[in-house]
């Protein structure tokens, strides 16, 4: 559908700035310019080994450890058997590209504009004139790992992904130890600078799929990466389509089973997610956990996750539809106690499920959006008080719950919240379709969907796979018969054992 595809030279008819340049030289009294009104900029002035000649240390207080900054700069700068025999500037900055002051990376630099990003990113700065020695002392003070907050799992690993993309990579380098396993750094947002590494197997994925991914992300011409909403869209092939195009996952160990399969990940610096592409529908329906069971059990539950899916998506439709259209499709019995419970409400069918559709959205973002203790509150107050009053004094029908009910919990068990969500959004379409034409429309609507979801891709790869070679988006196979990858996105090296 073409509403729904990606136009890469569209503009909108804004100026495009790039990244911000400081073309002034190199000092202490330019640094201190550059960086005019921001306070927690540090500056220490300290003579070298005691002698006259002095130097200014600068670092951002927060994105450096101080402790690191006084025992691996500051000391040895300041001690007289190092640095006691300096006469000029010059000859501190001879010393310190020699090593007199050690750490985990030095580097020197006569940029300005470098140097400015350099103490962003967390690094302290030895500033000359006209020169400046740089050393990476970035704080760890963040959040460390912890276990999954939504992708639980009972046999499966309890780590999760956190803010620092070096500790993700970490994280998946300890379950892929293999020189194979590449790992591109790159930034994102002229103002941000957000670090960002993309992942993948060098032989198991195919060669084009990093190619791909990095060339979406050079196009992608923002201020700031802070949302994970603006990877999703410049990941995606059809960003207007409610459907996810792109992977998310917490679970280190997940990922790693997505770069065995072939596939190309991305982790940015402050997001605790991992962006996995190329994405097929079969994916959102998968946990991490079906790997950790046996596979007649994985089946069984991914073919409930699937029929959850359709009950989620078509149980209100179908109840309008038989309801005003096709009441000879409802067994006799069930039509009896269906008119009985209907005979007192005073409201259509229609407004009843449309309305009790909207309700049921309210009372699950409400419960969202407080405080759990309060959330937890609302939700049972909504869901059984107030549906429980509702049906008591009269004002909607117990069919009508019981449907909406039932298509909501259906929908819960979608691994995927953003399918989940595209599903509510669908449901709404396709009852107001079952309300208007009945079955008719059920037919059309779904039509409709699934020309959408036939027509979608991601990265040139379909996103309703049509399986062969023995592949089934439904179950999963047996270990010992899923010897060979996926061959749209694996490359040489296509068998797994």
């Amino acid at each position: 559908m073409l509403i729904f595809k990606r136009f890469w030279t569209q503009d909108v008819g804004l100026p495009h700035h790039g990244p911000e340049e400081f073309t002034c030289p190199v000092s202490p009294k330019n640094t201190r310019a550059v960086f005019d009104g921001c306070g927690d900029l540090v500056e220490r002035r300290e003579a070298a080994g005691g002698t006259s000649v002095t130097v200014s240390v600068f670092w951002i207080d927060g994105t450096v450890s101080s402790g690191d900054v006084a025992e691996q700069v500051l000391r040895p700068l300041t001690d007289p058997g190092r640095f006691g025999g300096v006469k000029t500037a010059a000859d501190v900055m001879e010393l310190l590209e020699g090593g007199a002051v050690y750490g985990s990376e030095r580097r020197r630099t006569d940029s300005m504009d470098e140097l400015a990003e350099a103490l962003s990113y967390g690094h302290c700065a030895v500033v000359f004139e006209g020169a400046a020695m740089l050393f990476q002392l970035m704080t760890d003070q963040r959040r460390g790992v912890q276990e999954p907050a939504i992708e639980k799992t009972v046999k499966g690993a309890k780590d999760a992904l956190v803010e620092s993309v070096k500790v993700n990579v970490g994280l998946v380098r300890s379950r892929l130890r293999t020189p194979r396993l590449k790992a591109a750094q790159t930034t994102i947002g002229r103002r941000s600078h957000t670090a960002a590494v993309i992942l993948w197997l060098d032989g198991v994925a195919a060669p084009d799929l990093p190619q791909a991914m990095q060339k979406r992300l050079d196009g992608l011409d923002i201020d700031g990466l802070v949302l994970p909403d603006t990877v999703d869209s410049a990941l995606s092939d059809a960003p207007l389509s409610p459907f996810p195009q792109v992977i998310h996952t917490e679970r280190p160990d997940r990922l790693a089973a997505c770069l065995l399969d072939g596939r190309t990940a991305l982790l940015v610096d402050g997001m605790p997610l991992a962006f996995i592409t190329p994405a097929a529908l079969p994916e959102f329906l998968r946990t991490g956990e079906d790997g950790a069971q046996h596979f007649m059990a994985a089946s069984f539950l991914r073919l409930l996750r699937w029929a959850a899916l359709l009950l989620a998506l078509l149980a209100p439709a179908f109840y309008l539809a038989t309801a005003m259209y096709h009441a000879e499709m409802i067994p006799t019995e069930l039509l009896l106690s269906v008119i009985d419970s209907k005979q007192s409400v005073p409201f259509s069918t229609v407004t009843e499920i449309l309305g009790m559709l909207v309700a049921f959205e309210l009372i699950q973002e409400a419960g969202l959006r407080l405080p759990d203790p309060v959330g937890q509150t609302v939700s049972i107050i909504g869901a059984l008080i107030v549906g429980q009053s509702a049906v008591e004094a009269k004002v909607i029908s117990p069919i009508a719950v019981i449907v909406v009910a039932l298509a909501g919990i259906a929908g819960y068990t979608m691994p995927s919240q953003d399918l989940s969500m595209a599903l509510r959004l669908c449901r709404f379409l396709l009852a107001a379709a079952g309300a208007l034409a009945g079955m008719f429309g059920i037919v059309a609507g779904c039509g409709l969907l699934l020309w959408h979801l036939c027509s979608l891709e991601s990265f040139g790869r379909a996103y309703v796979p049509a399986g062969g070679e023995g592949r089934s988006p439904l179950l999963r196979r047996p270990p010992w018969r899923d010897v060979a990858r996926d061959p749209s996105l694996s490359g040489n090296l296509r068998r797994r054992t």
